[in-house]
């Protein structure tokens, strides 16, 4: 990739439990992160399938700046676009999502099918010496599918999408039921106040010292692991220990479990550089997250329950995903206040420290118990190298 000067340069300390917090609000490193990373050789989930079950349903969306558009077909294919005219390349379709046959562009209503081919066109004999239907499809990115979720990358020079997941495909089915057969419940949309890095950066130590609700409900996390990769994937699976005789709730079912099997009641898998996905009791929730400039992020949860479930599980789960998580989640509602507080702090200068779960300040931590913040190390190491950034010279012993 051609090399672009940030200036000044970005020098990374020498120390892998310190990040610098200039990275989180400056302009310069946020447009080169746009070049290097979401246009750059990552892999980026945009649907689930079950979001699109009809035919000719649409869904718009953006990996970085650019924008897209997902569509299923008249045969049940699903299809990605670059949600861009093919004529002048004006944005086709503003809807967030619906159902249509035909996508028409207004500026000079070319009109594209839902497999991308162009339909119709003003133009008619001797026009244009060069136009011919055949030669106008909408432009698509590379797209790859994994039990359902579909992914895309802006880059040619991307890696298949096993590679670029690393093995952890049996992790993302499991939080997604075992097979990723969905069915989407609805969504939560909010703006958080904050680069992106720094909900990326959200960790497992925080949420019985920050979440109002875990210590109102005596909610306590029982054993569970942590993972990571060098990719800079990363996730925990953890025995839920419920509350016993809590009198808070007038309606205990709320945070009632289904699922059966409490060793694995509460799971989270984040894929770099953004995706989340989250299973926690019995809900099942896909998170789509947009950086949307150097200080905002772009955040749709989506909740879903299993295709085969009865109307008694739908109803519970839906209950439970619009009350426990999301940005008016009981057990969640103070991570944006958290995630502004953390971005407005970062324009002091200095670092950021990671403490727990450190076993040696300036190697790759390979161990992690279930609520150290060290997992989220391997993370920034691969970022640093994504980047380009430096290490700063090591201090003589």
């Amino acid at each position: 990739m051609t090399e672009r000067s940030i200036t000044p340069p970005v020098v990374w300390p020498t120390k892998a439990t310190e990040v610098p917090k200039e990275i989180f609000v400056r302009e310069d490193v946020y447009r080169e992160e746009l070049r290097r990373i979401f246009m750059g050789p990552e892999w980026f989930p945009i649907a689930h399938a079950s979001e699109l079950p009809n035919r000719g349903d649409f869904k718009t969306c953006f990996v970085g700046e650019v924008p897209l558009l997902v569509t299923r077909d008249d045969e049940d294919e699903l299809h990605v676009f670059y949600n861009s005219c093919a004529h002048r390349g004006a944005q086709l379709e503003t809807r967030t999502s619906g159902n249509k046959r035909a996508f028409q562009c207004p500026y000079h209503r070319w009109t594209f099918d839902t497999k991308g081919a162009l339909i119709g066109c003003p133009l008619k004999p001797g026009d244009s010496v060069a136009f011919s239907r055949e030669k106008y499809p909408l432009s698509q990115p590379r797209m790859a599918m994994v039990h359902g979720l579909i992914f895309v990358t802006l880059c040619d020079a991307a890696p298949s999408l096993a590679a670029f997941l690393d093995g952890y495909e049996d992790k993302l089915a499991n939080v997604m039921g075992g097979d990723g057969r969905l069915r989407l419940l609805g969504y939560h949309k909010t703006t958080l106040h904050a680069n992106w890095k720094t909900y990326h950066d959200n960790d497992a130590w925080h949420a019985p010292l920050l979440h109002t609700a875990f210590r109102m409900l005596d909610w306590q996390g029982g054993k569970g692991c942590q993972f990571a990769n060098a990719r800079g994937h990363r996730g925990f699976e953890s025995v839920l220990s419920l509350p016993v005789g809590q009198t808070l709730l007038s309606d205990a079912s709320l945070i009632e479990y289904r699922g059966g099997d409490l060793s694995r009641g509460s799971c989270s898998l984040h894929l770099f550089p953004l995706f989340a996905a989250v299973k926690h009791l019995d809900t099942i929730g896909l998170r789509f997250v947009n950086p949307r400039g150097v200080d905002r992020t772009e955040l749709h949860f989506a909740y879903f329950g299993r295709e085969d479930d009865d109307a008694e599980m739908t109803r519970h789960r839906v209950r439970q995903s619009s009350n426990l998580l999301g940005p008016c989640g009981m057990v969640s509602m103070e991570d944006a206040a958290m995630f502004q507080r953390l971005h407005i702090g970062s324009r002091t200068p200095g670092m950021q420290v990671f403490q727990k779960g450190v076993k040696d300040e300036y190697a790759m931590p390979r161990e992690f118990s279930q609520n150290d913040e060290a997992v989220n190390i391997l993370s920034w190491e691969y970022y640093r190298r994504v980047m380009g950034f430096e290490k700063e010279a090591a201090c003589p012993a």
